[in-house]
C-alpha cells in the first residue's frame, strides 16, 4: 500500500519472521498445492521477500532501487516470464522507500499482471521496453522515456533528491538517468543484503529443488557405462528435471577421464570408458531456487590414486561442514582448505572456484563467498538462515583423474543441515567390474 511522501516503509521484523522450526526435517513436499497440509505458501513468501527488500532500502542512502537483474525483478515484485528473459535487460522494476513496487514487462505481460497477481497494484504494471540490449538504438529514445517515467515515480514518492540504486545497467540508461539529475549508485549490495537470509518458504524451496537432483543422480548412477557420452547424460538428466519440474535447466557439468584434471567446467561428447573418474554438477532451478550439486561418480572400477583424491576432497568438506554455525566467519572455513600451491596452481586468482562456497537462492552466487581469494582477508560472518553450497576438488596422483564433491547447508541455530542427500561418503563406483 502507498503511504505518504518522505515516510520510509520499515516492515516491523515480527511481521516478516523467518519461521524456522529447527525440531522438524526440513520438508521436500512435492510440487502440488494441497488441502491437508501446509506446503510454500506464496504470499508469505512475497510478503517476506518484499519486506526484507524494504528494510535494506530503509537501512541504505539510498532513496529507490531500480532493477533489471531477473533475479532482483523476482525477489521484490513476485513476477517472472521465464528464462527467455535472463538476458535480455528488458524487464525492470522499481521499488521507492514510500511505495509498492513498479514492474515494467514486456507487452501483454503487463496485462497479465493485473489480472493474475492481486498482489500487485494494477496500477504498478506497465508495459515497457528498452531496446533489446540496443537492438532498438538509444536514438529511439526508449530509454529516455524510461528515465523520464522513473524521475515521475521517484518525484511523486518524495525520493528524487536521494540516489537511485541500480543493480546491472546499459551505458545509455545510465546517461538518460543521469540526465534527470538522478545520482545513480549501486544496489547490487543493498538487494544481497536483503536476500541473504532465506525464510521457511525459500527453504523448502531450496530443499524440493535439491530432492530432484538426488533421484537425478540416482539415475546418472544407472546410465553411466561404457559407450555412454557426457553429452547422453545431460541430455537425459535435463529430461528429467523438467519433467521432475524444473524451471531452467542453467548448466550440467560432466566432466570425466583425462578431462578431470584441470576442471573445464563443461561437458562435451567424449565417451565414458572403464575405470574413468566423472563428476557432474547440475544447476537447475525449482520456482527460481537453485541448486549447485557436485557428485563423482567411477564407472565400472577405480584406482588407488582416484579412491586417494576422493577420500581427499571428502575430508576437505567434511571439515568446514563442522565449521558451520551463526557467528562464525568465512576466513575460519577457508582456512581449512588446502592452498592453491598445495594442487598445483600458481595463484588462488587460478584455483577459484575448486575450493569454494556460495550462497544459494534465485541466483546461483548469493552470500556468503567462501574462498581463499577473498574471505581470508575479508570475511563475512555465517548467520542463521543462510543457505549455501560447500565445494572441494582433489586432483589424483595419475595426473588426469580428479574428484569433486559438493553439498548445499542451511545453517540451523546451532550448525548446519546438510539437503544433498545421494550418498558420497564414499567413492560410488557406478556398474562395478
Amino acid at each position: 500500500m502507498n503511504i505518504g511522501k518522505n515516510e520510509p516503509t520499515i516492515v516491523k521484523a515480527e511481521d516478516i519472521e523467518p519461521g524456522f522450526n529447527w525440531d522438524r526435517a526440513i520438508p521436500a513436499p512435492g510440487h502440488s498445492a494441497v488441502d491437508f497440509e501446509e506446503r510454500v505458501n506464496f504470499r508469505r513468501l512475497h510478503d517476506y521477500r518484499l519486506g526484507r527488500s524494504k528494510n535494506a532500502l530503509a537501512e541504505s542512502e539510498l532513496g529507490a532501487i531500480l532493477c533489471l537483474d531477473a533475479n532482483n525483478i523476482r525477489y521484490i515484485s513476485g513476477t517472472v516470464i521465464g528464462e527467455w528473459s535472463r538476458d535480455k535487460m528488458s524487464r525492470y522494476a522499481l521499488l521507492t522507500g514510500t511505495g509498492d513496487p513498479h514492474i515494467w514487462d514486456f507487452g501483454s505481460a503487463a496485462t497479465h499482471h493485473r489480472i493474475h497477481m492481486p498482489w500487485l497494484s494494477p496500477g504498478c504494471c506497465h508495459a515497457g521496453m528498452l531496446g533489446l540490449r540496443g537492438a532498438v538504438p538509444p536514438d529511439a529514445g526508449l530509454m529516455r522515456s524510461a528515465a523520464e517515467e522513473i524521475k515521475a515515480i521517484m518525484t511523486e514518492h518524495g525520493v528524487a533528491d536521494m540516489p537511485l540504486g541500480v543493480d546491472i545497467i546499459e551505458p545509455p540508461l545510465f546517461y538518460e538517468l543521469q540526465a534527470q539529475g538522478l545520482e545513480v549508485r549501486d544496489a547490487q549490495q543493498t538487494m544481497l543484503n536483503a536476500r541473504e537470509i532465506k525464510n521457511i518458504d525459500e527453504i523448502v524451496l531450496l530443499n524440493q529443488a535439491a530432492a530432484m537432483v538426488d533421484g537425478v543422480y540416482h539415475q546418472i548412477f544407472e546410465e553411466l557405462k561404457p559407450g555412454v557420452r557426457e553429452a547422453d547424460i545431460v541430455a537425459s538428466a535435463t529430461k528429467r528435471l523438467y519433467e521432475m519440474g524444473s524451471d531452467q535447466v542453467e548448466a550440467i557439468n560432466a566432466v570425466s577421464g583425462e578431462r578431470c584434471n584441470p576442471h573445464p567446467h563443461n561437458f562435451t561428447d567424449r565417451l565414458f570408458r572403464p575405470g574413468d573418474q566423472a563428476f557432474f554438477d547440475v544447476i537447475q532451478s525449482y520456482m527460481g531456487y537453485r541448486t549447485c550439486y557436485y557428485r563423482t561418480i567411477n564407472v565400472g572400477r577405480a584406482s588407488q590414486s582416484q579412491r586417494d583424491a576422493y577420500v581427499r576432497a571428502r575430508e576437505w568438506i567434511d571439515a568446514s561442514i563442522a565449521l558451520i554455525r551463526p557467528g562464525v566467519g568465512t576466513d575460519r572455513v577457508a582456512a581449512c582448505w588446502p592452498t592453491a600451491e598445495a594442487l598445483g596452481f600458481a595463484n588462488e586468482m587460478e584455483c577459484f572456484g575448486l575450493q569454494f562456497g556460495h550462497g544459494l537462492g534465485l541466483f546461483l552466487h548469493e552470500r556468503p563467498i567462501i574462498s581463499r581469494l577473498v574471505s581470508l582477508e575479508n570475511p563475512l560472518e555465517i548467520k542463521e538462515g543462510m543457505v549455501f553450497a560447500l565445494e572441494t576438488y582433489c586432483p589424483a596422483s595419475d595426473g588426469f583423474s580428479g574428484a569433486r564433491i559438493e553439498e548445499e547447508v542451511v545453517v540451523t541455530d546451532d550448525g548446519c543441515r546438510v539437503i544433498t542427500l545421494f550418498p558420497s561418503e564414499e567413492l560410488p563406483v557406478a556398474n562395478a567390474y
